[in-house]
């Protein structure tokens, strides 16, 4: 008897805390009236009308545990899902507002200064660049030229050429010219030829002026001296009409030279040879 009252003590507090309600207040009195009288009866129980109340309770309860935790889940799922969107909207603003600093850091004055200190680097070096300037047949230039790279003229210059690659005149050029390596094809110019390679004046090409050049093969008409640190080539076809300074000189049949031939810049020491 004193279990039943002690289970039924427990549960109704129980309840009480998880369904706290105004009708419950009721089912609590009938509660204490049945364990009035239950108290009065103590020699004779029911055993199974107990347990019957008891399912009874147990159903009620259980009914409105169920339709509050609905109302409650209910209730605390649909601000979550309107502040979620909100969260997130947030944080992307904050992501916009950080790449903006990020781009506005990267943006400094130090990347200005590096560039202006590597620009003028290639105006001082000498290294001959892939481009190729072609002076057509029928263009008359009045004027110097200065190439980084090649020049190829086919038509009429009339005044210095400079370029750091290989000069070709198969035109008419009236000027000096500076290049790496000289080449004369059925040409003539008028004007000293100052090259740091070879030099080449081919069939039918005049030059009038001095030649300066490491080496030189010659199969036109040249009228000035011929100044090479190198070899020399006269073909058979060629008059040369100066003076020959060189380290050796090879002269063709057939070939016309009227002046002098020094190999200067040969090894022989001739002085002591004779001396």
């Amino acid at each position: 008897m004193g279990f039943f009252k002690e289970f039924k003590d427990d549960f109704s507090d129980a309840v009480g805390e998880l369904v706290p309600d105004a009708n419950y207040e009721g089912e609590e009195e009938n509660l204490e009236t049945s364990d009035d009288m239950v108290d009065t009866l103590d020699e004779e129980i029911d055993v199974d009308n107990e347990l019957s109340k008891l399912d009874g309770l147990f159903e009620q309860v259980s009914k409105k545990v169920d339709n509050n935790e609905t109302i409650a889940v209910t209730d605390t799922i649909e601000p979550e899902k309107e502040e979620k969107p909100e969260v997130k909207e947030e944080k992307k603003e904050e992501k916009k507002e950080s790449n903006n600093m990020d781009t506005f850091q990267t943006y400094t004055p130090a990347d200005t200064t590096s560039n202006t200190v590597s620009t003028p680097v290639s105006t001082t070096s000498n290294v001959a660049s892939d481009e190729n300037a072609v002076i057509t047949k029928g263009m008359t230039i009045t004027g110097n030229l200065e190439s980084t790279g090649s020049i190829n003229v086919e038509g009429t210059v009339n005044g210095d050429i400079t370029c750091n690659g290989k000069l070709v005149i198969a035109g008419y050029v009236e000027g000096n010219s500076n290049s790496s390596e000289f080449f004369a094809d059925s040409a003539k110019v008028v004007g000293e030829v100052n090259t740091t390679g070879t030099a080449k004046v081919g069939v039918g090409s005049v030059v009038v002026g001095n030649i300066v050049a490491t080496s030189a093969v010659i199969a036109g008409a040249v009228k000035g001296d011929i100044d090479v640190q190198g070899p020399v080539v006269v073909d058979t076809s060629a008059v040369v009409v100066g003076n020959i300074k060189s380290r050796s000189v090879q002269i063709n049949n057939g070939a016309v030279i009227e002046g002098f031939c020094s190999q200067t810049y040969a090894d022989v020491d001739v002085e002591g040879l004779f001396g």
